[in-house]
C-alpha cells in the first residue's frame, strides 16, 4: 500500500480539525503533528496537537512547507511526515491552502486534498468564537488575506482536491468515508 497524507484544508472555522480527528478515530490515521509560534489554547499541549516553538526554534526545522499566518509562523517537517507513516501508511494533517498546494506539488499522488467550504462566513466566526478564539483574534483573522484566500477552493486545486461542503457533519462523514475507501482498497504496489 502507497503511503498516502490526507491534507485537510479550508478556510478557519470550516472544521478542518474535526474532520482530521475523524479521519485519525475511524481510519486510525496518524495525525502529523505541524509546528507554530502561535500560544496554545487552553486545552492544547506541545507535541500533541503541535510542536509550539519560539520564532528561534521554529527556523531550524526542515519544512515540506511553512507559512505566517495572522502574524505567527506554521509549518510542517519532513521529519514529522516520515514519524507519522512509520505508525500507518495513512496520515492526516490540516493545512492552510497554500500548503495543500506545496502538499500537492511535492508529493503528487501520496496527497489526497480535502478541500472543506462552509457557504456562510457567520457560521464561519460563530464556529471559531466557540472553540474559545477571542473575539478581537477572530476579527483580526477574518479580516487576513490568508483567511479570505482560503475561503474558495485555489485554481491550483482544482481537479486535483475533493471539495466537501461541510454544513452537517454527518453527511461530511459519509463523503469522507467514500474518498478515503478508494484508497483503502487500492491494490499492493
Amino acid at each position: 500500500m502507497t503511503n498516502r497524507v490526507f491534507v485537510i484544508t479550508g478556510a478557519a472555522g470550516s472544521g478542518k480539525t474535526t474532520v482530521r480527528n475523524y479521519l485519525h478515530d475511524k481510519f486510525h490515521m496518524t495525525k502529523v503533528i505541524t509546528h507554530t509560534t502561535r500560544n496554545p489554547r487552553d486545552h492544547e499541549k506541545d507535541g500533541v496537537d503541535y510542536y509550539f516553538e519560539t520564532k528561534e526554534s521554529f527556523s531550524k526545522n526542515h519544512y515540506l512547507e511553512s507559512v505566517t499566518y495572522a502574524g505567527n509562523f506554521y509549518g510542517s517537517s519532513y521529519e514529522g511526515l516520515e514519524e507519522a507513516w512509520k505508525k500507518s501508511p495513512f496520515a492526516c494533517i490540516v493545512l492552510d491552502t497554500a500548503g495543500a498546494i506545496t502538499y500537492k506539488e511535492k508529493l503528487g499522488d501520496q496527497a489526497v486534498i480535502i478541500y472543506l467550504k462552509v457557504g456562510d462566513t457567520t457560521e464561519l466566526r460563530k464556529r471559531m468564537e466557540c472553540r474559545g478564539d477571542n473575539s478581537a483574534m477572530v476579527a483580526k483573522r477574518i479580516q487576513s488575506k490568508e483567511y479570505l484566500r482560503d475561503l474558495e477552493m485555489p485554481v491550483a486545486l482544482e481537479g486535483k482536491a475533493y471539495e466537501i461542503v461541510n454544513t452537517d457533519l454527518q453527511k461530511t462523514q459519509r463523503k469522507i468515508d467514500k474518498v478515503v475507501t478508494q484508497y483503502l482498497t487500492e491494490p499492493m504496489g
